[in-house]
């Protein structure tokens, strides 16, 4: 019924976790759409199913990013995607995650 994207970043510390996490609030913090309520359905009701892509998936911690969520019952799926931006003083590189949220109801 909804989907939404936001991207993340951890500049320095190399934390996919977080990078993934500002990504989550990214998407969420787009909209306000208020569609349990459009169906007459409680917000514990919604379907939320969101995917991270970074490129070292097994570095988040994917329990971290369901309870961005105020309310919903969450699926984490953590993929290769995402980008790690070298940096030109040699430094850790810069870390870029995707973030697609997509919410639904059982019919």
């Amino acid at each position: 019924m909804l989907t939404e994207m936001g991207m993340g970043t951890s500049l320095r510390r190399q934390d996919y976790t977080e990078a993934a996490v500002r990504a989550v609030k990214d998407a969420l913090w787009h909209n306000s759409i208020n569609l349990a309520e459009l169906f007459g359905r409680d917000k514990s009701d919604m379907l939320i199913d969101l995917e991270i892509g970074v490129q070292q998936p097994d570095r988040v911690d994917a329990s971290a990013l369901s309870v961005v969520f105020p309310y919903g019952q969450v699926t984490v799926s953590v993929v290769k995607g995402g980008l790690d931006v070298p940096r030109g003083d040699g430094g850790l590189p810069t870390v870029i995650a995707n973030a697609a949220i997509s919410v639904s109801f059982e019919v």
